[in-house]
């Protein structure tokens, strides 16, 4: 795992868009895993920027979101078929038969899961899987104690993540209760995992991630197997971490024919 400390929030959008570019001009018909939380927006808006600047190409690209909630339809202001279109898709040039989210109406959710698990199969796999972390350490919504080893399913969500998201929806009992979310062992599938995270509030889910031991309870910490993850982090954030100052060191001392 490579732990990259950036100073603010800003700036951690900027390098992982840089990630993301890099991807992008080794393969430009790459397959990314897009996530919809909060902390992805700076991210997108700085991949919009470099559409429009840079001539940053999507038109290759496919996408699976990890998530989408049960019952709510794509057209439902905090769907998050909506919310990446708001955000994100309406501002590049990916075509929209590219774009993958799973379909939270679906009269047949186990068949579902299984047909979104073989779009991704069919496409080669994951290249590039972005991902932010909640609180309490999901990932997706794969919630503490979900199996690692878990597939694109049906989840139930922890009260604490429905408070949360709840910011989203006119009232809390709006939230709906289930989602359809990639399993850990489908995240973990990806050839390359980056997660973002900052704020002092995700100090503590950081701290357990990175150098806490691999569990169930904090499903993120599972990137610890993963052969080529990267996580990114501004200072707020980094401020629990044990070796804080070792991994400033490694990523000032990295070779430059490594990329980013």
């Amino acid at each position: 795992m490579e732990v990259v400390i950036q100073q603010d929030p800003d700036k951690v959008c900027k390098y992982a868009a840089q990630v993301v570019a890099e991807q992008l001009s080794r393969k430009p018909a790459s397959v990314l895993g897009l996530a919809a939380g909060s902390s992805q927006l700076g991210l997108y808006r700085e991949l919009i920027r470099m559409h429009k600047e840079d001539g940053l190409d999507f038109s290759k690209v496919n996408t699976f979101n990890l998530d989408e909630y049960a019952g709510l339809p794509p057209e439902h202001p905090c769907s998050y078929h909506t919310v990446m279109s708001r955000n994100f898709f309406d501002y590049i040039n990916i075509p929209r038969a590219n774009i993958h989210i799973p379909d939270g109406m679906s009269d047949d959710i186990p068949a579902e899961c299984q047909r979104y698990e073989a779009a991704m199969r069919e496409l080669g796999g994951i290249d590039l899987e972005m991902l932010g972390v909640g609180a309490d350490g999901h990932i997706g919504f794969n919630e503490p104690s979900s199996s690692l080893g878990s597939r694109t399913r049906l989840k139930m969500l922890t009260e604490k993540t429905r408070y949360d998201n709840s910011r989203f929806f006119a009232s809390f009992d709006e939230v709906p209760r289930h989602v359809i979310t990639m399993g850990v062992g489908t995240i973990m599938d990806s050839r390359m995992v980056m997660l973002i995270a900052f704020g002092k509030q995700k100090a503590d889910v950081v701290s357990k991630l990175i150098e806490g031991p691999v569990t169930a309870m904090v499903p993120a910490s599972v990137i610890q197997f993963h052969p080529r993850a990267k996580v990114i982090i501004d200072e707020a954030a980094a401020q629990k971490l044990k070796l804080k100052q070792y991994y400033k060191w490694a990523f000032e001392q990295k070779p430059k024919w490594q990329g980013l």
